[in-house]
């Protein structure tokens, strides 16, 4: 399904960059902080910190998409899963659109894993190689947030281990940009992410992503293309 429709990336990608403020609100200090120690360039550390963060959300992508792998063998399952997943990316566009906050609730699910994770970044802190940089990012990948859940929950709605790795995977690229951004560009890129017709407009866009992935909607696109012919 992924595969043949690189509509469902695209809108990984921009719910990852739509979500950049909330992300830079989350992990930004800590990011920025990479550049205050000696030791190796910033910018290789920043870098680093955010490869471990990419990493960690791909593999808690194929850790959940296993779920819908294996409920993907019942044809039933399949069909249910394929309407779930269009109903959460349209829930998702609504969400970064700032047209629906429900979704915030799953943040409260990590709440209480975090407190067991985040004491294994410690011994890595401060800062001071890419090495340091590259765990403290693979573990504050797994920080409380309700958009990496939502987009995880949708991930794991996917009936193919690598899809959903995929689909974490363009979502943790999305907020890159801002991440690495420095001085008035960072200002400006975060600016223009947070006026309100782009994200109107691209929350728009996965919403449209969203009706179309529903499988009754591309069962009669592909029967309205075929009498044409």
């Amino acid at each position: 399904m992924l595969f043949h429709d690189p509509a469902i990336l695209i809108s990984a990608f921009l719910l990852g960059l739509l979500g950049s403020g909330h992300c830079l609100g989350m992990c930004g200090g800590l990011s920025s902080a990479l550049g205050l120690n000696s030791g190796e360039r910033p910018e290789s550390r920043i870098l680093a910190y955010n490869l471990g963060r990419i990493f960690s959300y791909s593999l808690a992508g194929l850790v959940v998409g296993s779920l819908g792998f294996w409920l993907s063998k019942n044809l039933i399952a399949l069909d249910i899963l394929r309407y779930l997943a269009a109903l959460m990316l349209i829930l998702l566009g609504l969400y970064v659109g700032k047209w629906f906050n429900g979704l915030i609730y799953f943040e409260k699910l990590g709440h209480k894993l975090w407190p067991f994770i985040q004491p294994l970044s410690k011994r890595f802190l401060p800062i001071r190689s890419f090495k340091d940089a590259l765990i403290v990012g693979m573990v504050w990948g797994w920080l409380p947030c309700g958009l990496v859940y939502s987009a995880l929950l949708w991930a794991s709605l996917e009936s193919n281990s690598l899809a959903s790795m995929l689909i974490m995977l363009c979502f943790g690229l999305g907020p890159l940009p801002a991440m690495l951004a420095t001085g008035l560009f960072a200002q400006s890129f975060n600016r223009f992410v947070k006026k309100a017709w782009f994200r109107q407009a691209a929350s728009g866009l996965m919403i449209v992503f969203g009706i179309w992935t529903l499988p009754f909607v591309q069962q009669s696109a592909h029967r309205f293309l075929t009498s044409l012919n």
